[in-house]
C-alpha cells in the first residue's frame, strides 16, 4: 500500500493543495466515472440474478421488490403504522421496527406516478438512492485520497460481498447517501447541512446513531481546540446548530413510538421481540463457539473473516489524519454496532455495508498500483462474486 502522509486533524476539512483549480468532489461530471462505473457494477449482479431466476423458473424482480422486509415497508406506506404478527412463541413482530422514511417516500411516489404502485416506487427510490450514495462515496473518498481512489470507494462499495441488497426495496441505499453526504458536508464545514441530512439518516435506520456520533464526537473536538486555541465560541455557532439538529430525526421516531405505545422504551422492547438487543457481543461469541462445536473448520474461518475485519478496521484507524476524524468515528461505531447486537449472524456483513470507509485502504491501494491493470480486474472479479452471491442468496432464503 503506498505511504499516506498525515495531515493534521485541524486540516482535516481544510481544500487539498491544489485543489482551487478542480472540479468539487460535488461535481456530477467529476463523479461521472465513479457513477459509470457503480452502475455497470450493479446492472452485473442485477443481470446474474436475472438469469439464474430465468434458468430456475423464479420471478427475479419480486425478489428486489417484494419479498422480506420490502413487503413490510409497503405495507406501511400503504396502511400507516400498527400490524403486527404474533409468533408460535407468543412474541410479537410490530412494524414499529421499521423506520418510516422510506415508506413516506414510497407513498409519495406512488401518489405522484400511480402506475408505480408501492412495490415500483421502493424500488425506484432505493435505485435512485443508491446513485447518491455511489456519489456521496465518491465524494468523500476523492475529497481524502483524489479522484482515482474515490471512483475505486464508489464501485468496490457497488461489489460488497451483499451489494444485491442495493438493488432491493431496502433502506441501505437510503441511508448511505445521507450518511456519505453528511460527512461530505462536515469534511467541507457545512455544517447546517450535515445536521439535515443527519436528520433523515435518523428516519431512515437506527444506524444512524453512528453518524450522530461521528458529528457529535467531531463538534466536540472541535469546540475544544478552538477554546484552547483562544478562538471565540460564536465563530463555531453553525458547527453547534448542525450537531444539535443531527440527533433529531433519530430521537424522533423513538419518541414516536414511545407515546405510541406508552413507555419511554418502547422502541427497544419492540427490537427486543425481534430478537434485536444490545448484548455486547454475547450472541456473535455464542454462535462462533457453537460453530466450533459442528465444524471445526467452520469456526477458524469465522475466526479468519473476524481477523481480517479487524486489521482492515485497524489499517482504517492508522489512516486517521487522511480518514478524518468524524470518518473514522462513523466507520467503528456502524462496525460496533453491527457486531454488538443479538440478532441473526447473517445480518451483520448486511448491516455493515453503510461503514463504506472500510473499503477506503483497498481502494487507495489499488488506485497506486503500478500495473493499470489491476483495478479492472479486482473491480471485475469482486463484481462477478458478489453477483453470483446475491443470485444464490435471493434465489434461495432471501437476505437475512
Amino acid at each position: 500500500m503506498p505511504e499516506i502522509k498525515s495531515v493534521p486533524l485541524s486540516r482535516a476539512a481544510a481544500p487539498r493543495p491544489g485543489s482551487a483549480s478542480r472540479p468539487s468532489a460535488a461535481s456530477l461530471r467529476y463523479a461521472a466515472p465513479a457513477l459509470l462505473g457503480y452502475v455497470a457494477v450493479r446492472i452485473t449482479g442485477v443481470a446474474i440474478l436475472l438469469i439464474a431466476a430465468s434458468a430456475t423458473g423464479k420471478d427475479g424482480m419480486h425478489r428486489l421488490a417484494g419479498r422480506w422486509d420490502s413487503v413490510w415497508y409497503q405495507r406501511i406506506a400503504e396502511h400507516g403504522y400498527g400490524y403486527e404478527v404474533r409468533l408460535p412463541d407468543g412474541t410479537f413482530h410490530s412494524d414499529l421496527a421499521f423506520f418510516p422514511l422510506l415508506p413516506a417516500l414510497e407513498r409519495g411516489l406512488s401518489a405522484l406516478i400511480p402506475p408505480l404502485g408501492v412495490a415500483g416506487a421502493g424500488l425506484l427510490v432505493s435505485w435512485l438512492a443508491s446513485l447518491a450514495a455511489a456519489g456521496g462515496i465518491f465524494a468523500v473518498g476523492a475529497r481524502l485520497y483524489g479522484r482515482r481512489a474515490g471512483v475505486l470507494l464508489a464501485v468496490l462499495w457497488g461489489a460488497y460481498p451483499t451489494a444485491f441488497v442495493q438493488s432491493m426495496a431496502y433502506t441501505e441505499t437510503l441511508f448511505t447517501a445521507l450518511a456519505a453526504w453528511a460527512l461530505y458536508a462536515v469534511l467541507t464545514d457545512r455544517w447546517i447541512t450535515a445536521g439535515v441530512l443527519c436528520v433523515g439518516a435518523g428516519l431512515t435506520r437506527p444506524v444512524a446513531a453512528a453518524l450522530i456520533a461521528a458529528i457529535g464526537v467531531t463538534a466536540l473536538w472541535r469546540l475544544f481546540t478552538a477554546w484552547r486555541a483562544g478562538e471565540p465560541l460564536r465563530t463555531q455557532l453553525q458547527m453547534v446548530v448542525g450537531a444539535c439538529l443531527a440527533p433529531l430525526g433519530w430521537l424522533s421516531y423513538i419518541a414516536f413510538v414511545a407515546v405510541r405505545e406508552g413507555h419511554p422504551f418502547a422502541y427497544f422492547d419492540v427490537q427486543a421481540d425481534w430478537n434485536n438487543r444490545i448484548d455486547g457481543g454475547a450472541a456473535l461469541a455464542a454462535f462462533v463457539v457453537e460453530q466450533f462445536g459442528r465444524n471445526v473448520f467452520a469456526g477458524l474461518g469465522l475466526c479468519a473473516a473476524f481477523a481480517f475485519l479487524f486489521w482492515v478496521l485497524w489499517l482504517c484507524v492508522r489512516q486517521r489524519p487522511r480518514q478524518p476524524l468524524p470518518v473514522i468515528t462513523y466507520c467503528v461505531v456502524v462496525v460496533v454496532i453491527s457486531l454488538i447486537g443479538s440478532g441473526y449472524f447473517g445480518s451483520r456483513p448486511r448491516l455493515m455495508m453503510p461503514a463504506f470507509p472500510l473499503l477506503l485502504p483497498a481502494a487507495v491501494a489499488l488506485a497506486g498500483a503500478r500495473r493499470r491493470t489491476l483495478p479492472a480486474v479486482a473491480v471485475g472479479v469482486a463484481a462477478l462474486a458478489s453477483g453470483v452471491y446475491g443470485a444464490f442468496t435471493l434465489l434461495g432464503s432471501g437476505p437475512p
